[in-house]
């Protein structure tokens, strides 16, 4: 169930998961971009980002510390809201909806500025993004995937069908997907911390 093999199959599976958690970042990213009523809320959590950038610049090694900050603030988070579906997938939609805000106002205030912004996507976000961002998606999919399921397993008709997927099953699936999440992440981690560290010094 670890093999990179088995991972691509549960993608497959949950293909429409995928491309539903993409959809929400896409209108959370058009939301935080165009709308002024929660600029309130999502300057918050950009302050929250700003304050973990600034205790990693404060380092002495300041590519070490930005990578471990990196990895491990998107690593616990992709795990968590892999698992928190089961919660009716509630979670893992509002992370999505949150980050594509954060990440469309924060385009929206760079524009704003007079940021070059093909230069910004090029050198501050592609790198990397490349990597992290569909590994923040597909780890919401498999949390949306959760909790779809949560409600499949209370409908009796369903329950009583024993070729349908069971919790336990999709708990280890989930369980499998997360360590290659993970590394994905790690790698995603390296090249924000040292190649898009460098190209915005």
């Amino acid at each position: 169930m670890l093999s990179f093999k088995a991972f691509l199959r549960s993608l497959i599976e949950i293909k429409w998961y995928i491309f539903a958690s993409a959809l929400l970042m896409i209108a959370g990213y058009a939301i935080g971009y165009q709308s002024n009523t929660l600029e309130q809320f999502l300057m918050g959590q950009l302050e929250a980002l700003k304050e973990l950038q600034q205790q990693a610049s404060q380092s002495s090694n300041q590519e070490l510390s930005f990578f471990i900050t990196i990895f491990y603030n998107n690593a616990i988070k992709s795990v968590l809201i892999m698992f928190a579906g089961i919660i009716g997938g509630i979670i893992p939609a509002a992370f999505l909806l949150i980050n594509g805000m954060v990440i469309g106002l924060l385009m929206r205030i760079m524009s704003e500025a007079g940021v070059d912004m093909t230069s910004l996507v090029v050198k501050g976000l592609l790198p990397h993004g490349i990597l992290e961002i569909p590994a923040i998606i597909i780890a919401a999919a498999f949390g949306l995937r959760f909790g779809i399921l949560v409600f499949q397993r209370m409908s009796s008709q369903y329950r009583s069908n024993p070729l349908n997927l069971t919790i336990g099953l999709w708990s280890k699936k989930t369980a499998a997907a997360a360590v290659w999440i993970t590394f994905i992440l790690l790698i995603a981690a390296i090249i924000e911390s040292t190649i898009t560290f460098w190209l915005l010094s």
